[in-house]
């Protein structure tokens, strides 16, 4: 039998990462609508937004999954969230949105990346 006691960690945990994919998830999206709003439509800005799209998302296979193809220390693996966050942050402001809320996203990302990390380990 399970006791209670050690299904709650596994619970809590899972719970992290899914907001911590849910942050990833953002930042993916809010950097490819900018690379596609960014530069004019047609030829530039399909370029720019697949090829964004396509950096964040290697970025976060290579580095931040579950499984990443490539094994790194946590401090290596904050480095590589905390490009990826604070890219999103920059392109939220590029955007137009006001500023309190990339600023609360990019902070908020950060100590849930953090709480994932040291709970993980």
């Amino acid at each position: 039998m399970t006791s209670v006691s050690e299904v709650q960690p596994a619970r809590t945990s899972a719970i992290l990462q899914l907001v911590r994919g849910l942050f990833h998830l953002v930042a993916v999206v809010s950097v490819s609508v900018w690379g596609f709003v960014a530069w004019p439509l047609p030829f530039p800005g399909l370029l720019t937004g697949f090829g964004f799209l396509v950096l964040s998302v290697l970025l976060w296979a290579l580095f931040l999954s579950p499984r990443p193809v490539l094994r790194t220390d946590r401090f290596a693996q904050a480095l590589f969230e905390l490009l990826l966050l604070a890219a999103a942050v920059a392109a939220l402001l590029a955007l137009g949105v006001i500023w309190i809320v990339p600023a609360v996203y990019g902070v908020a990302g950060a100590v849930v990346g953090f709480i994932a990390s040291t709970r993980g380990a």
